[in-house]
């Protein structure tokens, strides 16, 4: 009902009535010109599409633009972004758009890449070759359902592909700055992530005054989060949500991650850089410099056989009864566990592990394949510090899960 995806308690009483049902005797079915015909069925109005880019344009945080020209080149990896993207982005004053021709069209079988991802390279490597003679001021990737979103920012004479993480902290700071400098920042604003997305979220979020909830991993209880402030009748607190996996969302308009939102919001802000003599690069590394470099890498090892689940249950077990004092020479600080008591989240297994360097790792098994996932987030003062961390947390992680 409010328009969030599902969260734990209500898909088991949704399951429950699964159960209930016989999938042979039980389900219904009707011929679909006939439902047409009764109004049982019926198609989606042109005026939905135009309400939801409305509710989108609304979230612009730049409500002062300058004139200068930004150059995208976009791909909708051959999946349902095409319009939305390009309308909201002419809404916004932003034309001089050129899509990667070969991945232009919905195409379900997604024959130019591997697997349709803005997060994996090779599924933006036509952009990066489009750019390459373009020369764009930046690559704006979306994945098949248009909900999450990746870019490539020019960087000397070739373009740098920048992580979810990065972009997430790039906007984070951006609304802030820019709805501090026109007067339109809420009381009391609140941001919300993920435990496993970068801790420089909260530097960002401290500087501003705003407050960071971290939640579960899933956008889900992220728009959880918009739906508990709606029931104060306090939804404007809502600033901007995001995840690592590329999911970002800057107003209570839908309670998901959206891409379209994010396309607009990722080029109003590198206009509003480009007016400054910047690019996006350039403003992350200030931010890096301010708040020092944050390194983070997601590691997964697969336990293959029948006895794969239960081999990662022990792993967690003794992760969880005897947690290590040091990892990779560094002393264990903080640990929790959060099918404990006391996160104030609902109960997960997943076990985090906090050290005197200011670094983290956090533990998981995959829900649906049989794999633990380690997320590793190290802090230094230079790239070459914080990633000489991850390599050495990096190298102990086969000891960690044996």
């Amino acid at each position: 009902p409010d328009g969030c995806q599902i969260t734990l308690d209500m898909a088991n009483t949704i399951l429950s009535e699964i159960e209930k049902v016989g999938i042979f005797s039980d389900v219904q079915v009707a011929d679909f010109d006939a439902a047409l015909a009764s109004g049982a069925i019926r198609f989606a109005e042109e005026a939905a599409l135009d309400a939801f880019l409305a509710a989108v344009k609304a979230q612009q945080v730049d409500r002062h633009p300058g004139s200068d020209p930004l150059k995208v080149v976009y791909t909708p990896l051959n999946g349902s972004g095409l319009e939305c993207v390009k309308r909201i982005l002419a809404e916004i004053g932003i034309t001089d758009v050129t899509v990667v021709p070969q991945q232009e069209q919905p195409d379900g079988h997604f024959p130019t890449c591997p697997y349709p991802n803005p997060e994996i390279r090779e599924a933006m490597e036509l952009g990066l070759e489009l750019c390459r003679s373009v020369k764009p001021d930046l690559l704006l990737g979306t994945d098949p359902d248009c909900d999450r979103m990746g870019i490539a920012v020019p960087d000397g004479e070739d373009y740098l592909l920048m992580t979810g993480n990065e972009v997430g902290c790039l906007m984070l700071d951006y609304i802030c700055r820019v709805r501090r400098e026109q007067g339109t920042m809420p009381a009391d604003p609140v941001a919300v992530t993920t435990i496993v997305s970068t801790d420089m979220a909260t530097p960002i979020a401290e500087k501003y005054g705003v407050e960071l909830r971290r939640t579960l991993t899933g956008f889900k209880f992220i728009g959880e989060q918009i739906g508990l402030l709606e029931a104060q009748g306090r939804k404007e607190r809502y600033l901007f949500g995001f995840e690592e996996s590329y999911g970002y969302l800057s107003g209570p308009h839908v309670r998901d991650k959206d891409a379209v939102n994010a396309s607009m919001l990722v080029c109003e802000m590198a206009r509003y850089y480009k007016q400054k003599g910047m690019t996006l690069k350039q403003a992350m590394d200030a931010l890096y410099e301010e708040f020092g470099v944050y390194v983070n890498s997601l590691h997964s090892t697969t336990f293959e056989g029948a006895d794969g689940m239960a081999r990662m249950q022990q792993i967690m077990t003794g992760l969880r009864t005897n947690p290590p004092q040091a990892i990779a020479g560094f002393a264990v600080t903080g640990f929790t566990d959060y099918n404990g008591e006391g996160t104030g989240l609902p109960k997960s297994n997943v076990l985090e592990f906090r050290l005197e360097n200011g670094a983290k790792l956090i533990i998981r098994p995959s829900g649906t394949e049989p794999k633990i996932k380690v997320y590793l987030s190290s802090v230094g003062k230079t790239q070459a510090d914080a990633r000489a961390v991850d390599a050495a947390m990096t190298a102990v992680l086969d000891r960690l899960l044996a």
